[in-house]
């Protein structure tokens, strides 16, 4: 399967199996750990890779998959959409960490 047949889900399975097992969700201006709603802005945040998907029915419904790893070394990933149906103020935070952070 090459890399744009896959979709969210095999991917994000494929880094929960190299240790990224950490979930995230965008709320009041921080992305916020699923399980120890712990808070993080833009500079606790290092991205190791993204991955963008188009719906395969829909090319209108996009989606991109962080892959995250925090200030103290938890990783995980965070995925959102994007285009028509972006939570802006998530892809402005995604914006907002420093370049010196993003590995993509």
């Amino acid at each position: 399967m090459t890399e744009f047949a896959k979709n969210e889900k095999n991917n994000i399975d494929e880094y929960q199996k190299k240790g990224y097992t950490h979930s995230y969700r965008f709320q009041d201006g921080q992305l916020v750990d699923v399980n120890s709603k712990i808070g993080y802005l833009p500079e606790d945040i290092l991205i190791v890779a993204e991955h963008r998907y188009e719906g395969m029915s829909n090319p209108s419904d996009l989606s991109i998959l962080y892959v995250l790893k925090t200030k103290e070394g938890n990783k995980g990933t965070f995925l959102m959409g994007y285009g028509p149906t972006a939570n802006l103020e998530a892809a402005d935070f995604f914006k907002e960490i420093p370049r010196k952070n993003n590995n993509t």
